[in-house]
């Protein structure tokens, strides 16, 4: 492994990671400190605030360019690629931080990497989680190595940053997405510490490379950048292995690559058409080791993408396009739902022997593990099946009284706008059944699942209504959002709950007259209710289902409830006349 020889290198721009002899991590304020006099002493650096955080930290990213662009739009149409480093989303995974300081140092003031910056621009986030990151103790993560003093994995209002990027509750990740969808970068690399068992391995990766990406993007990024990049790591004296997802409860059943919601950054690029590079070291690792295997990787990373920036820069533009070709104007069917198969191949993973004792503590087996290595032959599950599909709208109509919700979509760089008069349209609709509830709160939302089924109906659309073209490049954005059978929909994520309940009743000795003359007048409708009885033995037995049946039948019933309120447009240009300037 290779570590620095800091002798050459002035007091100043020491890291204080290397100062704690690789032990400690700095403060926010010393981080941010660093980074300052970084851009202060480069021309080519400048440090900026783009979010503000729950305990009113300021949310920093340092830009980085040779031709000091530092603004995404300019940037964005020159012929650099874009890298974008996140680090510190669970704010006790801080490697990425001190690895990103050592990286800037060889870019910017020792110059020793400042060719990297001919065909990259290059944004550093230090810490994105920065409250978690003052909630530092030396008690935060005990099956951590280190550092002294750690972070803490949520954030203020105890949200997991990196479950949050669809929904997008928190300050953090609203700063997030609206950085992201400005840059739009080409890379992302986002760095974490992984923990769960023991094993050889220095670090370990994740890259999606399933149907929730643009194949061309998926094939480069998997069988082009990953081996490359991959391999010269290793050459660098680091053991690497695809990320330790266990399939059951041992090894010995074999991990899966298997993709990632949209809820998680990785997934999250996907859908923005863009490559994410998942960084994962071994908590178990010394703390220099983890930093310096972080380095390598976002090094090696870097190298790689400015050697090849131009087929990178126009894999990402393809994808954009291919995107909108393929889902808007060839109307293919979107997947929105994707399982995991039992394909898999043999790979070789490189563990350690294990023990089991029983514990007087647990009153069960506890697993300990050896320093001897024990490699062995596991199943790696990397394939995937599309179980879900949708068919692609023209647009989305939101009613104005849900203007919280294109407030989320607009963090996701979707641009939409109002409609300016009254419409009478054809569209679509969704109506719930067969909703149930999660029993606990995940992320703090208590999370729903549900069946639909599609309606037309002609409506009556009034001026104010939120129109949103799919003829995006963020078109898997859109549909990931709006389609409520998608994993991280908005209606999935609880968003919708109130339209799951009752408001309007009526008792049974007001209600029970009317139903009778409604049986008495409707032969078919006498006809069904008994035939239920016949069939439903529960239905039967249930005085307030049987009512409920004639009640849903009358025009007392709520015809809303349990309708999806974002509506579908099929037939758009015969409405809308302005679809081109969304492309």
């Amino acid at each position: 492994m290779q570590y620095y020889n800091t002798e050459n290198i002035g007091e100043e721009w020491l890291t204080y990671f290397e100062k704690s002899d690789y032990l400690a991590t700095p403060s926010y304020a010393e981080t941010v400190e660093y980074f300052r006099n970084l851009a202060e002493k480069s021309p080519y650096a400048k440090l900026v605030t783009f979010g503000v955080s729950h305990q009113n930290r300021n949310i920093v990213c340092l830009v980085v360019s040779e031709t000091k662009e530092f603004t995404p739009k300019r940037t964005r149409k020159s012929p650099k690629a874009i890298v974008l480093l996140n680090n510190g989303i669970h704010a006790g995974e801080i490697e990425g931080k001190d690895a990103s300081m050592m990286l800037l140092r060889d870019i910017l003031i020792t110059r020793e990497k400042e060719y990297l910056l001919e065909n990259l621009s290059i944004l550093v986030v230090p810490v994105l989680n920065v409250d978690g990151h003052e909630r530092m103790s030396h008690f935060n993560r005990p099956n951590q190595n280190g550092p002294l003093k750690q972070g803490w994995r949520t954030n203020a209002l105890n949200l997991n940053l990196n479950r949050d990027f669809m929904k997008a509750d928190s300050a953090e990740i609203k700063s997030f997405l609206r950085l992201y969808a400005g840059w739009a970068p080409d890379l992302l690399i986002d760095s974490h510490t992984t923990n769960g068992m023991d094993y050889q391995y220095n670090l370990t990766y994740g890259m999606e490379k399933h149907q929730n990406l643009e194949r061309r993007l998926s094939i480069w990024g998997n069988e082009v950048f990953l081996p490359n990049v991959i391999d010269a790591v290793e050459r660098e004296g680091y053991v690497t292995a695809p990320y330790i997802d266990k399939v059951g409860t041992t090894i010995e059943e074999g991990i899966k690559t298997w993709s990632y919601e949209p809820r998680f950054s990785t997934g999250y690029a996907a859908l923005q058409n863009r490559l994410a590079l998942l960084v994962e070291t071994h908590s178990l690792k010394p703390y220099k080791e983890r930093v310096y295997a972080t380095k390598c990787i976002m090094t090696e990373s870097l190298e790689f993408i400015n050697n090849n920036h131009k087929e990178l820069k126009d894999l990402s533009r393809f994808a954009d396009r291919r995107s909108i070709q393929k889902f808007f104007m060839e109307k293919k069917r979107f997947p929105i739902q994707l399982t995991g198969n039992e394909e898999s191949e043999n790979i070789v993973f490189k563990g350690f022997k294990s023990e089991v004792r029983e514990s007087e503590i647990t009153g069960g087996p506890i697993v300990g593990y050896t320093e001897e290595p024990n490699d062995i032959e596991i199943p790696l599950f990397n394939k995937m099946e599309i179980t879900k599909t949708v068919k692609v709208p023209d647009a989305y109509l939101i009613p104005a009284e849900h203007k919280w919700l294109p407030r989320i979509l607009k963090l996701h760089g979707i641009i939409f706008k109002h409609l300016d008069k009254e419409l009478e349209l054809e569209v679509e609709k969704y109506r719930f059944s067969n909703v149930e509830f999660a029993t606990k709160p995940y992320e703090g939302k208590f999370r729903a699942t549900f069946d639909v089924t599609p309606f037309t109906e002609k409506v009556t659309v009034p001026p104010g209504t939120f129109f949103i073209p799919v003829n995006q490049r963020t078109i898997r954005v859109i549909l990931n959002l709006l389609e409520p059978l998608a994993p991280d929909s908005i209606a999935s994520w609880g968003y919708f709950n109130a339209l799951f309940e009752k408001k309007e009743y009526a008792e049974d000795f007001v209600f029970e007259p009317i139903a009778a003359k409604m049986m008495e007048e409707d032969p078919h409708l006498r006809e069904d209710f008994y035939f239920n009885i016949e069939e439903d033995e529960e239905f039967k037995n249930d005085p307030a289902a049987r009512l409920d049946f004639f009640y849903k039948k009358s025009p007392f019933h709520d015809n809303s409830e349990m309708v999806y309120p974002v509506m579908k447009v099929y037939d758009g240009k015969r409405y809308f006349n302005y679809f081109d300037r969304f492309r």
